[in-house]
């Protein structure tokens, strides 16, 4: 292994809920899943010790639902209990590879997995277990996005790698304006103060005072994760 492919040693894979849907409107797509757990267990080859965080959006989406009159509070634990949900399928398309996964939450629900405990999370990383954490931070009113940056620090990885639909942070929308310009990298500050949508304001904060790199990326590119890992492939670094 080369020094490029070991530049980082723990990483934390972020991804929204709607990656695992596929072409639907709506839900999990089977083969969709199991290609991203492919992509992990490439980078997991290599050494590296890899944490998820993945959305709740494909089964419940909180703000879609306090909108429509369901109490903000309900709605988002409802997306919490979706995030566990996508956390599971995950889990067993990366054991159906070998790789060996728990699956810890926020909100405590022992049959189906466990609960999160720190020193715990660390030491199934050291004994290179891939750790999805699910339900966020337990708590309503916090995004999927501080709950990936909450744990990233927590876990004390060296980046976290925001797996999107395009290859990095643009000025604009790609898919709606041509001239849509990608950074190679940005600040944080330049993140909040454009409005680049990266991650919420919360998650793009906490990154900043712990002085934690975020990765932006396209999950959509096969081979894609392995690749940033060996400073190869199209990104953007937000940094300080």
């Amino acid at each position: 292994m080369n020094d490029a492919q070991t530049r980082f040693r723990r990483v934390l894979l972020k991804i929204s809920g709607e990656a695992l849907m596929g072409d639907q409107g709506y839900g999990l797509h089977p083969p969709t899943v199991q290609r991203i757990a492919r992509e992990v267990k490439s980078v997991h080859d290599l050494g590296v010790e890899i944490c998820m965080v993945i959305g709740g959006g494909n089964i419940f989406r909180g703000l879609a639902g306090s909108a429509q009159g369901m109490e903000r509070t309900t709605a988002d634990y409802m997306g919490m209990l979706a995030t566990v949900m996508n956390a599971l399928a995950m889990q067993s398309s990366l054991e159906d590879l070998g790789v060996y996964t728990r699956v810890i939450s926020a909100i405590p629900m022992d049959q189906v997995c466990e609960p999160y405990i720190r020193r715990r999370a660390v030491r199934h990383l050291e004994k290179k277990r891939v750790c999805i954490f699910a339900a966020g931070t337990g708590n309503p009113y916090f995004t999927t996005d501080t709950a990936a940056t909450l744990r990233a620090n927590e876990m004390s990885c060296e980046a976290i790698f925001k797996g999107t639909k395009v290859d990095g942070v643009y000025d604009k929308d790609p898919k709606k304006f041509p001239d849509a310009r990608r950074y190679d990298r940005v600040t944080y500050n330049e993140v909040l103060t454009k409005n680049l949508g990266v991650m919420d304001a919360s998650a793009i904060a906490l990154a900043r005072d712990n002085d934690l790199p975020i990765i932006v990326f396209s999950l959509d590119e096969p081979g894609g994760f392995k690749g940033i890992l060996a400073g190869e492939g199209t990104f953007t670094t937000v940094h300080g």
